[in-house]
């Protein structure tokens, strides 16, 4: 178990790492900073909390499912989509400064995790609450793509 926490560890950190490579000066920017935002959009160091607490329950999550879940191709399938959705976000975002593919990509995401949390309910159980935290943020980051998309 611990060598399978190190190794989605590793992944899942790696890809907030790959992501932020792509995000450039990110929330501070210039271009950032001139959109309409929406009224519920957090403070800045939010959003390092919430996918530091999310990626540490996903890794759980994963370390858990790759010894419980039956078809391990479809989850190495499911997690490497989740992996490519999520790294992608960033430099659609913010490098090429595109809400627009960047609300295409989140609500993929989205719709990806809560298929995590219910395609896998029966063999998961209350380990799938893991996944509650990532899904829950999404809808939220989502809700703040969109907004940008469409007030700008």
């Amino acid at each position: 178990m611990l060598a399978r926490l190190i190794i989605f560890l590793f992944i899942n950190f790696g890809a907030l790492a790959i992501g932020s490579i792509f995000t450039g000066k990110g929330v501070p920017s210039d271009w950032y900073a001139s959109l309409n935002k929406a009224p519920w959009t957090p403070p800045g160091w939010v959003f390092g909390a919430a996918w530091f607490s999310i990626m540490l329950c996903f890794t759980i999550y994963m370390a858990v499912a790759w010894k419980q879940v039956s078809n391990h191709k479809l989850l190495v399938v499911l997690f490497l989509l989740q992996f490519i959705l999520n790294v992608a976000w960033n430099p659609a975002f913010f490098h090429l400064q595109n809400p627009a593919f960047g609300l295409v990509i989140i609500t993929g995401l989205t719709l990806l995790m809560i298929v995590f949390l219910v395609y896998y309910w029966p063999e998961m159980k209350l380990w799938s609450l893991l996944v509650l935290p990532y899904v829950l943020w999404l809808l939220i980051a989502t809700s703040l793509n969109g907004y940008i998309q469409f007030n700008n």
